[in-house]
């Protein structure tokens, strides 16, 4: 005899707000920096740079500058496997903007899947145009709202989305959200009937973001006769390296 089939609707990625999604990389997000990316001229001058890598380990990205042009940060990283979700890989490039200056130096730091960089830079002295002013442009993708969400840009493989969800056997329900900046300790997780809800907020603002981000949503299974309720489940989550990973069990499963 097969194994029950389980439906469920993510409805996550359609809005029925007049103003759209308030950040269009993310559905989930109501609140905080938005965009996949953020770059942002600081008062001594040097860049800071935020790159959105849910997933990544905190020891597992890897970045360098152009040894030619120097203008030019080169990042990539790749998630775990896991037996669920194929890996994600990340690659992608945050660069001055300028042709006046170069990079002198990265001070970079990977936690709970947001990559931040602080780009010292120089002028380069031009004896053609020995006082020309810096032309520094802000890349896109630095955040907007809207009624379209957007795929990651820095994606090679894997999902593009901030959600990802399946059943399982045994009518296990599976869920991965992005959630970039979010640790463990950030976050609830509560089923009510046939939806489960989440929350997360992160606690511990960096200190060149302008706030705090918080995200917020749901992901319903509808009634039937094989699951009428995630209210009975046993609902166990963790939020790893910018991801939330909740798994929904099925009462008297005792399947470790």
């Amino acid at each position: 005899m097969s194994e029950p089939k389980v439906r469920c609707f993510d409805l996550s990625r359609t809005t029925f707000s007049p103003e759209g999604f308030y950040a269009t990389n993310n559905q989930f997000q109501t609140t905080g920096p938005k965009g996949f990316i953020q770059v942002k001229v600081l008062e001594n001058d040097n860049l800071y740079v935020r790159v959105d890598l849910p997933g990544v380990p905190d020891d597992a990205v890897r970045y360098r500058v152009d040894a030619v042009r120097q203008k030019v940060v080169f990042f990539s990283g790749e998630t775990l496997n896991n037996d669920k979700e194929d890996v994600r890989e990340y690659s992608g490039t945050a660069g001055l903007g300028c042709d006046c200056c170069e990079i002198t130096g990265v001070d970079a730091k990977m936690k709970d899947g947001v990559l931040r960089m602080i780009l010292s830079r120089v002028k380069v002295v031009n004896k053609d145009q020995p006082n020309n002013k810096c032309t520094l442009t802000v890349p896109p993708f630095t955040g907007q709202s809207g009624r379209y969400l957007e795929d990651h840009p820095y994606v090679v493989n894997g999902r593009k989305g901030a959600l990802f969800g399946v059943p399982t056997a045994g009518t296990w329900l599976y869920f991965a959200v992005d959630m970039p900046g979010v640790c463990g300790d950030d976050v609830l997780v509560f089923a009510h009937e046939n939806e489960i809800r989440f929350y997360g907020e992160v606690k511990n603002v960096y200190e060149h973001d302008e706030s705090r981000r918080i995200y917020s949503g749901s992901i319903q299974s509808p009634p039937s006769r094989v699951l009428p309720s995630v209210s009975s489940h046993h609902i166990t989550w963790d939020a790893e390296f910018g991801v939330l990973k909740i798994v929904a069990t099925p009462p008297g499963y005792t399947n470790n």
